[in-house]
Order: structure tokens, then sequence, then C-alpha cells
């Protein structure tokens, strides 16, 4: 019993490292005010380059840094749509995610079924990428509560208005931000290519863009919440192989974790009561001298 039991914590953790770092992502773009839901397709750009990127040089290390690059520049590409162009913040993002999963899958054709380099364990069974997502989710959450520059970030997504006026610069907070959580969401990508499957699949994501989003604000905008809302996630998806040998429809089970999610959106409201919500100014467009 113990050792099941075990067996789960330990898949819950690794299926859930793609989602935090992916979360820990978007709570940046999100707590500078930009809202970006094309995560999906930022991870599957990411998950493509850093599978074809290894397969080339036969380096893991510099695929999962062209994956990183990749999903920077697209979130360069959302930010300056929604910073210097201020076009609709949602239509922004859906347009990410139909570039994503269109150029995806015309990259990854002759990647298909083909077994990739993996990341090795290296302490109790998880690969070193595990504890650095980990690290860097109490890295961020110091960042972004107990440093000047996490104030201007919080203070951008909050009341960008009265931070322009004590001399932040809006924009660049927003870009770095926005830019920073797109490679974090391609490096999300490439842990599901490199390490947690080791392989290639068309939309490999299978809606996991859609849940990092539905954590984001599970975990109230808080890196440290990211850390238990991406486990609780990741042992949902473990047990749906877990729970197949018991007759219960495969089908059923891979609604699971889109099930929590819808939970999650509705009752979002009442869990923010009392705590921290969404950032004030998220999804608006800054133009200074408006009120």
């Amino acid at each position: 019993m113990i050792t099941a039991i075990i067996s789960v914590l330990r898949a819950a953790v690794r299926a859930g490292s793609p989602l935090l770092i992916g979360t820990l992502g978007e709570i940046y773009t999100e707590r500078s005010g930009i809202l970006n839901l094309g995560v999906e397709g930022v991870m599957l750009m990411g998950a493509v380059t850093a599978f074809a990127v290894t397969q080339t040089t036969s380096s893991i290390a510099v695929g999962v840094l062209a994956a990183i690059i990749v999903g920077g520049l697209m979130g360069l590409l959302h930010a300056f749509m929604s910073v210097s162009l201020k076009v609709n913040q949602y239509v922004a993002g859906l347009s990410l995610v139909m570039i994503g999963s269109g150029v995806s899958s015309l990259i990854g054709l002759d990647y298909i079924g083909i077994r990739g380099k993996t990341v090795k364990p290296v302490f109790l069974g998880f690969d070193i990428m595990v504890y650095v997502f980990i690290a860097l989710a109490m890295v961020l959450w110091f960042i972004l509560y107990r440093t000047r520059y996490g104030i201007e970030i919080r203070s951008v997504g909050e009341n960008p208005a009265a931070a322009d006026a004590m001399g932040i610069n809006v924009n660049k907070t927003r870009y770095f931000c926005t830019v920073f959580g797109g490679a974090l969401v391609g490096l999300a990508g490439a842990y599901l290519s490199t390490a947690y499957l080791s392989s290639w699949t068309d939309n490999m994501t299978n809606g996991r863009g859609w849940i990092i989003l539905a954590l984001t604000i599970f975990a109230s905008w808080d890196p440290r919440g990211a850390i238990l809302g991406a486990w609780i996630f990741g042992g949902v998806e473990a047990l749906q192989y877990r729970l197949q040998p018991l007759g219960i429809s495969p089908s059923f089970l891979g609604m699971l974790p889109f099930i929590l999610t819808i939970i999650i959106l509705v009752v979002s409201g009442k869990l923010s009561k009392g705590n921290r919500g969404p950032p004030e100014a998220l999804g608006k467009p800054y133009r200074r001298g408006e009120r």
C-alpha cells in the first residue's frame, strides 16, 4: 500500500512539473497586466523545438535552450501585439494557439514515432529539471514579493497609471514579463518532449496549456501556490493510468483534468474573496493619460 502511494506521488510530481514551470511563466505575465491565452500554442512550439533540436544536435541542453528561445520569441510577439499595438489580448493569445498548433504539426511530421533522448533521474527517481523547477518557484516568489522589482511588476499589473507616475516604465515591464513568461512556457513544452514523454506526437500538450491558465487562478497568482496546484493536477493525470485496469472508461478518465479545471474556474470567484485576486489591470491595455 505504501509503495503504491509513493508511486502515485512520484508520478504526480513528474506529471505536474511541466504544469508548474508553465504556470510560473503565466503568473509573471499576468502579474504585469498581460493576459496570454496562447499558452497551449507556445508549449507546442517549445515541445517540437526541443525534440527536433535534440535529435539534430544529440544534446538535450541545446534542445531545451532552443525551446526557451522560441517561447521567448512567441512571448515577444504577444507583447508586441498587446503592449505596442494594443490589440485585444484575448484575440492575440488565441492567434498564438493557432500559430503554435499549425507550425508545430508541420515541423513535427518527420519526428512522429521516434524515441528521443531523455533526461536521466538524479535523485529519488526525479530528473534535475524537477528540482530546478521547484527551486525556481521559490526564487520567483521571493523576487515578486520581497524585491523592489517585484513591487514594480505588481504595481504595473494593479494600477499602471500610478506606476507610470512613480517613474516605472510600464511598457518595458510588461514586455519583459511577457517574454520571460513565454520562455518558461517554452521550457514547459521542452520538458514534455525531452523528459516526461521523451517523444513527439501531434498536439502532445493535450490541453495542458489551458490547464495552466486555470492553475494560475488556483494559485492566486502566487508562485508558491503553483507548486501545490501543479502536483494536484499531476496526481489526477497519474491516477488515470492506475484506474484504467479497474474497468473505468479511458474517455472518462481523460476528462478528469478538465473537469477539475472547470470546477476551479467556477469556484474561483468564491475562492478569491478575502484572498489575493487577479491583477486589477489584467487584460487592459495602458494608454498614458487615459482614465
